[in-house]
C-alpha cells in the first residue's frame, strides 16, 4: 500500500472500492450464509475446505462474513478429534482467507464472526460463568477483566466479530435464555454490557451486541415470541443497555427474532433507524439473527421482498438465510434500488478497512498458539467465587467446621461439568474442569474429611434404586450437600433446529437454554422428590440450586440448613463452591433476578410500576421468595455517617454536578469480605407513573475484618430522567426518595427535592 493510500480514510477507501463492484459482488458482501464449522474437514494436520464454500466464493467473487469457523459443540459436530484449535485454528483461518482473496476479483478479504456468549465457544476457548452469574457478582470491573482475556484469545485466532449477548433483560424466568441476561434490572445490565464492549474492542475484536430488542419480554416466556409492550416499557427497560453499548463505541448489533407490537425487529424502521442510528448515534453494522430474515416471509409472503425490506430499514449482514442471497432478484422486481444496497455494503467494506484486513489479512503461523489457561487467567474462577448467592444460613450452618465427619454429595448437578457451563458451551477437557463433587473432594482431603457421592437422580428423570441409595447415604453422613437445579447441556440426547436452538422433547435432559422454555419454574418433579427425602433423612443439609433461571425453591427455602444459588458458575464453579462451603471464600453474590415462589406469581421483578401492588394474591403471601439484591455472607456490615451532597437541588445544578452520597461502611465480622451497597431511587412526583424503586448506583468494597472505608456514589442528571408524556427523556422537578440497601435490607434512606 502506497503512502497516498495510507492517508485515505477507511470510508474513502470503501467508497472507491464500492464503485468498482458489480451488484452480485455487493450482495456477496452482505452474505453470511455458510455455517463455518461445516465448510472444512480436518484429517490430522490436513485441512480441506468443501465444495459449498468454494462455490459460494466463486458465485460472489469473494465473501462478506463467515460464521463460526471455530464453533465446537454437539450441534456443530466438532470436537477435539475433528475440530480446530491450537496451530490448526491459525492454519485453517489463513487457508480460508487465502482462498477468498485468490478468488476475489477485487481482492476483498472475509470477516470472521464467532459466538462468545460467556467466553469463546471453541475448543480450548476461555470460558466464563453465564451472564446471570456475572450479574450476580455486581462487579463490573471484574467482568471487564475477564472479557479482556476473551478478547485477547479471539484476536489471536483472527476473529473480527464477537457475537455477545448483552442486550437481553430477564423479565420472565420461564424463558430458557434467561441465563444469557445479566439481570432483570436495566441499569445493572447496562453497566455490565458497556464493560464487555470496552474490554473486547480494546483487545482488537469488534463486538456484535445481541439481541435488539425486548427479547426478554416474550409472551408467556416463549422464545422469540411477541413482546406485548408499549414504547415506554421498551425505552425504560430494554433500550438502556443498547444505549450504553453505543456510548461505549460498539461496532455491531444483532437484531432479535421477536416482534414488538406487530412489527418484527428485523424490519422495524423505528427501532433500527430512528432510534438506533438516529437517537443513539450508532454507526456500525447491523446483523440478522440466524435464519431470521427467512422468517419474515410470514408477513411478506415473498423471500426476496423479506431481504429487501430488511436492507431498507438498516440491516447490513444476514445469517444463514436465503433472503439476502435473493437481493439481485429484489432489485429486478423493483423491491429495492442498488443505491439502497450500497448503503449496507459500505458499512461492511468500511468495517473491513477499519479492521486492517486489506493490509494484513493473515495470522502469523510462526508464533506458537497461546494457551489461555485458567491458572494463568483466574478471572473465570473469581467470577464464580463472587457470583454464588447465599440465601439461607440457619444457625451459622456454613462455613463447614474442620471437624466435620462424613460429607455426602448428592444430586444431578453435583458431578456433571456440562451442567455447570450453560448453553453455547464447547467440549471441554477433564483436566480443566472442577465439578462440585471434585471441588469438595479436593478441599476435604486437606481437612481429612471423608466424602461419598450418589447422584440420586438426573435432571428430569430417575430410578428408584438410585434415589434410595442417595437417601441412605444422606442418613449416614454428618453433612449432605445436595446439588439440584437445571441443565442447558447439549451433550446428551438433543436434536437441533436450523438455527442451532435445541428442540425440546421426550428424553431430552435439558430444561433450560435456547429453545427450552418452561411453563413451570419449580424444580423438576424427580428433584423435588429427592429434596424432600434427603431433608427428611439428612442430619445437616446444604442445598445448592444451580441453573440458568431462578427456580422456585419450594421447601428448600424453609427446611434446608443452608441454601445457595449458583447460576451456571462455569468450568471452575465446583472449586468456587467448595471454597465457599469450607469458608475459604466469603460469599458476596447478590441476586440479579428475583426468585418466584411459584409460576403463577410471574412477573416477579422488583421494579414494577407504582400503579399497582405487585405479586398480591389471596392464595400466596406477598412478594417473591427472594428479591433482587438478596444475598448473605459470613460477615455483617455497619453503615454510618451518611451525607447527601444536596437535599434540594436545581435542575441546572443537577446537570452540572449530580448528587453524591457519602457514607462509611465497616466490616463488623471476623472474615474479610465484600460489602455490596446498592443505591435505589423512587420518584414520588412527576408526569408519568414511576417504578416502586430503581437501581441507580452501587459499589463493591472489599474490607478486612473490622476495617472501615468511605463509599462515594454519585448519581448523575440522567439517573433521575424519565420518558415523559411526550416521550422525551427529561428530568422533572419533584421529590425523589433515595434508599441504600445491603443484602436486601435498607441501611439508609433520604429525600431529595429537585427544583426548577
Amino acid at each position: 500500500m502506497n503512502h497516498t493510500e495510507n492517508e485515505k480514510t477507511s470510508e474513502q477507501r470503501a467508497a472507491e472500492l464500492l464503485k468498482q463492484m458489480t451488484l452480485r459482488e455487493k450482495v456477496g458482501q452482505l452474505s453470511q450464509r455458510l455455517y463455518g464449522f461445516r465448510i472444512y474437514e480436518r484429517d490430522g494436520d490436513t485441512i480441506e475446505f468443501d465444495r459449498e464454500f468454494k462455490e459460494e466464493v466463486e458465485k460472489y467473487s469473494g465473501l462478506g462474513t463467515v460464521y463460526g469457523l471455530y464453533r465446537a459443540d454437539p450441534w456443530s459436530g466438532r470436537d477435539y478429534g475433528n475440530g480446530l484449535y491450537g496451530p490448526w485454528a491459525v492454519k485453517a483461518y489463513n487457508q480460508m482467507q487465502r482462498y477468498v482473496l485468490e478468488h476475489s476479483r477485487l481482492k476483498i478479504p472475509v470477516l470472521l464472526s464467532t459466538e462468545c456468549p460467556h467466553g469463546h465457544q471453541a475448543l480450548d476457548g476461555y470460558l466464563l460463568p453465564v451472564n446471570l452469574a456475572m450479574g450476580a457478582t455486581f462487579h463490573p470491573e471484574l467482568i471487564r477483566q475477564a472479557y479482556q482475556v476473551c478478547g485477547e484469545q479471539l484476536k489471536s485466532m483472527g476473529v473480527d466479530l464477537a457475537l455477545i449477548s448483552l442486550l437481553d433483560v430477564a423479565r420472565d424466568p420461564r424463558w430458557g435464555r434467561t441465563e444469557e441476561c445479566f439481570s432483570e434490572d436495566p441499569w445493572l445490565c447496562s453497566r455490565m454490557a458497556e464493560q464487555v464492549v470496552q474490554a473486547v474492542q480494546n483487545a482488537g475484536v469488534d463486538v456484535v451486541a445481541k439481541h435488539f430488542a425486548a427479547q426478554g419480554e416474550g409472551t408467556g416466556g416463549v422464545n422469540a415470541s411477541a413482546a406485548r409492550i408499549g414504547e415506554r416499557e421498551l425505552r425504560e427497560i430494554h433500550l438502556p443497555a443498547m444505549k450504553a453499548c453505543c456510548d461505549a463505541g460498539v461496532k455491531g448489533v444483532m437484531a432479535a427474532y421477536n416482534e414488538i407490537d406487530g412489527v418484527y425487529c428485523h424490519i422495524n424502521h423505528h427501532l433500527l433507524t430512528d432510534i438506533l442510528r438516529g437517537e443513539m448515534g450508532f454507526d456500525g453494522v447491523v446483523m440478522a439473527d440466524g435464519c431470521a430474515l427467512d422468517r419474515l416471509d410470514t408477513v411478506t409472503g415473498d423471500n426476496a421482498l423479506s431481504g429487501a425490506l430488511a436492507v431498507k430499514v438498516g440491516m447490513d449482514i444476514g445469517l444463514w438465510d436465503t433472503a439476502f442471497g435473493r437481493l439481485e432478484e429484489a432489485v429486478e422486481k423493483g423491491y429495492i434500488s442498488e443505491a439502497e444496497i450500497d448503503r449496507a455494503v459500505m458499512q461492511v467494506l468500511k468495517l473491513k478497512f477499519e479492521r486492517g484486513l486489506f493490509d494484513h489479512p493473515y495470522l502469523d503461523e510462526r508464533t506458537e498458539a497461546k494457551v489461555f489457561s485458567y491458572e494463568e487467567y483466574p478471572q473465570s474462577l473469581e467470577i464464580a467465587r463472587e457470583s454464588v448467592v447465599l440465601l439461607e444460613n440457619r444457625e451459622a450452618c456454613l462455613p463447614l467446621e474442620k471437624e466435620t465427619g462424613q460429607i455426602a454429595v448428592i444430586g444431578p448437578n453435583a458431578d456433571d461439568i456440562y451442567n455447570q457451563l450453560g448453553d453455547y458451551s464447547p467440549q471441554v477437557k477433564e483436566e480443566d474442569s472442577v465439578t462440585v463433587l471434585g471441588g469438595i473432594r479436593r478441599r476435604a482431603e486437606q481437612a481429612g474429611v471423608s466424602v461419598k457421592y450418589a447422584r440420586g437422580c438426573g435432571t428430569t428423570e430417575g430410578i428408584r434404586e438410585e434415589m434410595e441409595q442417595a437417601v441412605s447415604l444422606a442418613a449416614e453422613s454428618d453433612v449432605t450437600v445436595l446439588v439440584l437445579g437445571g441443565s442447558s447441556s447439549r451433550f446428551g440426547k438433543v436434536s437441533f433446529d436450523t438455527n442451532g436452538a435445541a428442540v425440546a422433547g421426550e428424553g431430552v435432559s435439558m430444561d433450560c437454554g435456547e429453545g427450552v422454555d418452561a411453563a413451570d419454574v419449580e424444580l423438576p418433579a424427580v428433584q423435588k422428590q429427592l429434596l424432600e427425602q434427603v431433608l427428611d433423612a439428612g442430619k445437616k443439609v446444604v442445598v445448592i440450586i444451580m441453573g440458568g433461571r431462578p427456580y422456585a425453591p419450594g421447601i428448600a427455602s424453609e427446611r434446608a440448613d443452608a441454601l445457595l444459588y449458583a447460576f451456571y458458575p462455569g468450568i471452575r464453579g465446583g472449586q468456587a463452591i467448595a471454597e465457599i462451603l469450607f469458608g475459604d471464600v466469603n460469599p458476596s453474590g447478590r441476586l440479579p433476578v428475583s426468585v418466584p415462589k411459584c409460576s403463577g406469581q410471574i412477573p416477579v421483578y422488583y421494579n414494577y410500576k407504582n400503579s399497582y401492588s405487585g405479586m398480591d394474591y389471596y392464595d400466596q403471601p406477598d412478594g417473591p421468595a427472594y428479591i433482587f439484591g438478596d444475598g448473605k455472607g459470613y460477615s455483617s456490615f455497619e453503615y454510618s455517617d451518611a451525607s447527601l451532597s444536596k437535599e434540594q437541588i436545581s435542575l441546572t445544578e443537577l446537570e452540572t454536578s449530580g448528587v453524591t452520597l457519602r457514607m462509611k461502611v465497616k466490616n463488623a465480622g471476623e472474615r474479610e469480605g465484600y460489602a455490596v451497597p446498592l443505591l435505589y431511587i423512587a420518584g414520588q412526583q412527576g408526569s408519568v407513573v414511576r417504578r416502586v424503586k430503581e437501581l441507580k448506583g452501587m459499589e463493591k468494597v472489599l474490607l478486612k475484618s473490622r476495617e472501615e472505608k468511605e463509599i462515594v456514589i454519585t448519581l448523575p442528571y440522567e439517573a433521575f430522567a424519565v420518558w415523559d408524556m411526550q416521550m422525551r427523556h427529561v428530568t422533572e422537578p419533584g421529590k425523589v426518595k433515595l434508599m441504600l440497601e445491603e443484602s436486601g435490607s435498607t441501611v439508609w434512606s433520604g429525600l431529595l427535592e429537585i427544583m426548577r
